[in-house]
Parts: C-alpha cells; structure tokens; sequence
C-alpha cells in the first residue's frame, strides 16, 4: 500500500503592507464609491424631478411670484415715478397686471396646440388581442388608455415653457431700473424677497431646460418648442406691449439706460 505524497509549494515571501496605505485606499475607495453614487443619483433624478414636478406647474409657480412683484413695483413707480394719484396708479398696476393674464393665454393656446398635432400626426402601436378586430385611434389618451404606444410629433412643451417662463420673469424684473424706495421701508424687503425668489426660479428652469434638452424629445422638437417660446416673449413685450392698447411693458416711458433712475434713494 503506497501512500501519496503531498508537495507543499515553497511559500512565497511577499511584503507586510503599511497600514496608512490601506487606510488612504480604503478612503480612496469609498470617496470613489461615493461619487459614483451621486452622479448616478443626480443623473437618474434630474429627468424625473424635471418632467414630473417642477416643469409640470412652472407655470404656476412663475405666476405666483410675478403677482405679487408686479403690483407692488408698477404701484410703488406711479406713485413716485409718474407722479400718479392712488386711482390711476392702482389702475395702471392692473393693466400690468393682465399681462399675466396674456401670458396664461398663450401657454393654454401653444399647449392645446401641441396636443392637437401629436394626436393628428400620431398613430398607436398596441398589442393585438386574439379574438378583437384592430381598432383605430383618435387621441393619444385613448392609446394609453389600452396601454398602447403613442407615436406622434411630439412638440416639446417643456422647452417652450421654460424658456417663455425665463424671459418673461428677466422682462419684468427690469422694473427696478426706475424704481426708488427708502433703505429702511419695509416695501422693499418685500421686493427684495420677490426679486431674489424670481432670480432663483429662473436659474431653476434654466437648470430644468437643459435637463429637459438632455433626456427628453428628438431635436425638431425641442428646437420648435423653444422657437415658439421665443415667439410669445417677441410678439408680446417687443411688439404688442408697445402699442397703447396692451399691458404695457414694465417701464412706461421710462428709458433703461437713464441715469437719474435708481432702486435705492
């Protein structure tokens, strides 16, 4: 009876590793971890926040903070600018203010249009059921109602109302050229607050703009989106709001690059 022999392999002599040097990997290691995981957050986040909250009531959130910023800057410039009575600058703040009522318009007007030539140019793709005929559809709702697939030119809604949103909050905050108010007046912490808060929201909907240009729509689309925003901003405050019949812009006869104009006293 013979017995194998079991050859151990000569153990190789290999160097004691420092201990700082395990430490700064292993931070190394999970700083690296760390990252990733953050970017990989923001990456999968950005999309979602964009298109599923923020962009979705932009609008809302724009016209509530342009409400307020318009009838206290337009009241506060006829009174001590125009040299208006109360009647005619509270007038005057009204008439600014139905520019929001003209901006409504046309967001409710370009929206319903996109939604009219998605559905016209649109087709559904379905998984066909055994037993039912094809059934042909009008609407992308009814598409998805029998959870199809909608495929239409889809005019990014987004874009435009990101950037008609942008313009129109740096167009009105233009009003602080010709506006003057006292230091310690608690109006204009007020404005201050208005001015600060709209300033934040139009770098939110830029940020959101360029996520929307990331994750969403082919180019046509969001570059009609965005021609069709620039169309609302030009045909109101550099056109129409230049006539006398129209909100008005949001100095009246004042000009921008006057000196003698100033925010504080």
């Amino acid at each position: 009876m013979t017995h194998g022999v079991v050859q151990q392999s000569p153990v190789s002599k290999t160097n004691t590793p420092n201990p700082s040097d395990l430490e700064n990997s292993k931070h190394h290691s999970c700083r690296g971890a760390l990252l990733a995981l953050v970017s990989h957050g923001l990456v999968s986040l950005s999309p979602f926040v964009s298109g599923r909250y923020f962009v979705k009531v932009a609008w809302a959130w724009t016209l509530w903070l342009l409400l307020p910023f318009i009838a206290l800057t337009t009241y506060q410039l006829a009174r001590t600018k125009l040299l208006y009575g109360r009647t005619r600058s509270v007038l005057l703040a009204l008439r600014r203010l139905s520019g929001l009522a003209v901006g409504t318009a046309v967001w409710f007007c370009c929206t319903q249009l996109f939604v009219y030539i998605e559905n016209l140019t649109g087709e559904c793709s379905v998984p066909a059921k055994p037993g039912h005929a094809p059934r042909l559809y009008a609407t992308k709702r009814e598409c998805h109602q029998d959870s199809g697939v909608w495929n239409g030119f889809d005019i990014s809604g987004h874009c435009f109302l990101l950037s008609y949103c942008a313009l129109m909050i740096l167009e009105e905050v233009a009003v602080l050229e010709g506006l003057s108010m006292d230091h310690s007046s608690r109006l204009r912490v007020v404005v201050n607050v208005l001015f600060v808060s709209l300033c934040l929201l139009a770098v939110i909907w830029v940020f959101m703009f360029l996520c929307t240009a990331l994750y969403f729509h082919d180019f046509s689309q969001k570059l009609l989106g965005v021609l069709i925003g620039l169309s609302g901003w030009y045909g109101t405050y550099r056109f129409w709001y230049l006539k006398p019949f129209s909100p008005g812009l949001p100095l009246p006869n004042i000009p921008l690059n006057s000196k003698k104009y100033s925010y504080s006293r």
